[in-house]
């Protein structure tokens, strides 16, 4: 990497749980292309302030997650569609503090949808209605899934979600039978919910895929179950990677190969 100076561009995130994969992920790129480039991992209790602070100090990229990706949509000056059409934002380029965002979750989403070639004629049971339950809805909704179920307790949230793209919720867990069952809450995510399975085994015996969008651990109890029991995994290790790699490119001008998103990936965990 090279020695840090004045003109060395700084990236950041910005998330109510920090982790280092973001940081090693960034950094290990940036290094690998001889990149000008910094990143570094904040936490806030004043968004509105750091995104101010994006701006005024000339920070070229911001990664946002839980739980702000909603809450910035009013302090940015040009929303992309990817983020538009789900109200959600993850990624924030600062052009001379003119700062434009979109959703890399979804596009990440929405490209795992297709290259594990996801039947639309199968029924999905999405459990959350957080600002990534959206993405994932959306991306579901985009590949012409027209038989998917939002399960969240939130009784605003979740009825919400779900009438936005015609889709059903229910507030308490059906009977098994979805095909693909999602996870997108903290359950089994590092931490309270570390052991938690996001799903009971009924229900992965009964699906041919388990998608849990927890990206640390990659192997959370519900992707373990599901290996287990021989079901198809998506693992959020796939999601943050590929997301990730859509943040770079739009922060840098440069996009990643395959095969370096993939090292930078295992790079991140290691």
């Amino acid at each position: 990497m090279p020695e840090l100076s004045k003109d060395t561009a700084l990236c950041i995130s910005l998330s109510g749980r920090p982790s280092n994969i973001g940081t090693r992920f960034h950094n290990y790129l940036y290094a690998e292309l001889g990149l000008d480039f910094v990143y570094k991992a904040f936490t806030t209790t004043d968004i509105a302030a750091a995104i101010g602070g994006v701006r005024a100090l000339g920070i070229r990229g911001c990664s946002v997650s839980m739980p702000f990706k909603e809450a910035v949509i009013p302090l940015v000056d040009h929303i992309e569609p990817s983020a538009a059409a789900i109200g959600s934002i993850n990624t924030i380029v600062n052009d001379g503090g003119v700062l434009t965002a979109s959703n890399t979750d979804y596009e990440a989403i929405a490209s795992l949808i297709d290259s594990h070639r996801l039947d639309p004629a199968a029924s999905v049971l999405v459990r959350g209605s957080g600002g990534m339950a959206k993405a994932v809805v959306a991306a579901f909704h985009g590949a012409g899934f027209a038989d998917v179920t939002v399960l969240a307790r939130n009784a605003e949230a979740g009825p919400a979600l779900a009438a936005a793209y015609g889709f059903g919720w229910i507030a308490d867990d059906p009977e098994p039978g979805a095909a693909i069952i999602v996870n997108v809450t903290p359950l089994g995510m590092d931490g309270a919910d570390a052991e938690t399975l996001a799903f009971s085994a009924a229900h992965i015996a009964a699906a041919h895929t388990v998608f849990d969008v927890v990206a640390f651990p990659a192997e959370t109890p519900f992707i373990r179950a599901a290996r287990a029991a021989g079901t198809d995994v998506i693992t959020g290790a796939e999601v943050i990677a590929l997301q990730a790699a859509g943040q770079f490119a739009r922060y840098t001008g440069v996009t990643p190969t395959a095969d370096q998103v993939a090292r930078a990936s295992a790079h991140s965990r290691a």
